[in-house]
């Protein structure tokens, strides 16, 4: 990335935000036997009767299930199952006309995943080459590449913390010491400033708050034509936990390229203030 580009991340929440329902639905649940409610449903009372993380009982229930009805896991299946995602209109186009714009702005673009669901699974969908990094609730692989463990569980809670890993480029999950240095503001590789959160759900709602109140834009978004997610949605905006509601439809001229053009705008408009300082 040449020097003179000004570094800026847009980071996405994935189900529901980059793609509708839950990624395990469309192939991982019915090949298990199950309906997606069953499931869910499932997850709930393990998680309740032991107290337990809901992301850590949905990743255990995945690989008792499947042991169960002999599904494998191997990572090349996880994979496969991202072939099939289906996204939200313009998705599979945002991201270059996305990065162009920027790059007529003067700004270089970072793309980041935080979400709950599987991180094999995103890695193997269509849009996984975009993104700087994803974080995702990953399995331990055996020798054999076939998982046996949840080696990383991402909840809502934990979801900050890799805004702040993108805040200060500390990338590395097994290192703990960078992320806790003390570093200024300023001096920081991506400030919230240039930051953009894109998420849909309660789960985004740390993220939101985080983004919004230290200087970045939080955008929510539902499922177009959906009263109950816009009325979810817009319950975020009264809430001021976000500054923006819009439908996710990614293509470009709808109000969600509008609005996160009109943030690269601000932050390039910015840039050159600063300059003439």
């Amino acid at each position: 990335m040449p020097r003179h580009y000004i570094r800026m991340a847009i980071v996405y929440d994935f189900d529901g935000t980059l793609a509708p329902g839950n990624m395990q639905e469309g192939q991982f649940i019915p090949d298990i036997g199950m309906r997606p409610k069953e499931f869910w449903n499932e997850v709930e009372s393990l998680s309740k009767a032991n107290q337990a993380d809901r992301i850590l009982m949905y990743m255990h229930l995945m690989l008792r299930k499947a042991d169960q009805k002999g599904i494998s896991v191997h990572l090349k299946d996880f994979r496969k199952r991202g072939e099939q995602v289906e996204f939200f209109q313009g998705v599979e186009d945002w991201f270059d006309q996305i990065d162009a714009y920027g790059l007529s702005k003067g700004i270089h673009i970072e793309h980041y995943v935080v979400s709950s669901g599987n991180a094999e699974i995103i890695e193997g969908t269509h849009i996984a080459s975009h993104f700087t990094k994803i974080y995702a609730s990953k399995f331990i692989f055996n020798q054999n590449d076939t998982a046996i463990w949840p080696a990383q569980a991402v909840n809502f809670t934990t979801k900050t913390q890799y805004l702040f890993r993108i805040n200060k480029d500390a990338h590395d999950l097994s290192d703990d010491t960078v992320i806790n240095e003390y570093v200024k503001m300023d001096d920081r590789p991506i400030p919230f400033a240039n930051m953009i959160y894109i998420g849909d759900g309660e789960t985004d709602v740390p993220c939101f708050r985080l983004v919004k109140d230290l200087g970045g834009l939080s955008i929510a978004v539902y499922k177009p034509k959906t009263r109950n997610k816009l009325r979810k949605a817009k319950q975020f905006l009264e809430e001021q936990r976000v500054h923006s509601v819009v439908p996710a439809d990614y293509r470009e001229g709808e109000k969600l390229d509008k609005v996160v053009k009109a943030y690269i705008d601000l932050v390039s408009a910015r840039r050159s203030l600063d300059k003439k300082k």
